[in-house]
């Protein structure tokens, strides 16, 4: 009987520590600010290596990963629903290509257009 117990409480442990583990990792992916994602996704060469084609599954994965975390900010600037359609577009694209879609090359390179949301929404 005390080791079913002690095996019941282990296992209520892990959970725990799971559960918790879980949320610090979704609450890290809400904190990845957009100045953090604009380095690593458009000024390094992670965008342009996944819509050539040339990017790992891992890239991609993570492209797809700091394009959600952008999602979750609020914009810098101007209005939140152009935020809003802006990121699905870029989520949409990375969903694609992690997927395989032939196409999300193109849709990726269309939704990166800088200018396009630098001027709505990049601070002056």
């Amino acid at each position: 009987m005390k080791k079913l117990i002690a095996a019941l409480m282990l296992l209520a442990l892990a959970v725990a520590m799971s559960t918790t583990m879980t949320n610090a990792a979704n609450e890290g992916d809400a904190k990845t600010t957009t100045k953090q994602v604009m380095k690593r996704a458009f000024k390094g060469p992670l965008t342009k290596k996944v819509a050539t084609g040339k990017a790992s599954d891992a890239e991609k994965a993570e492209l797809l990963k700091l394009f959600q975390a952008m999602a979750k900010n609020k914009p810098p600037k101007g209005d939140a629903d152009s935020w809003k359609e802006k990121n699905a577009a870029l989520i949409k694209a990375a969903q694609a290509a992690v997927s395989g879609d032939a196409d999300a090359g193109a849709a990726l390179t269309k939704a990166a257009n800088c200018k396009n949301c630098h001027s709505q929404h990049k601070p002056s």
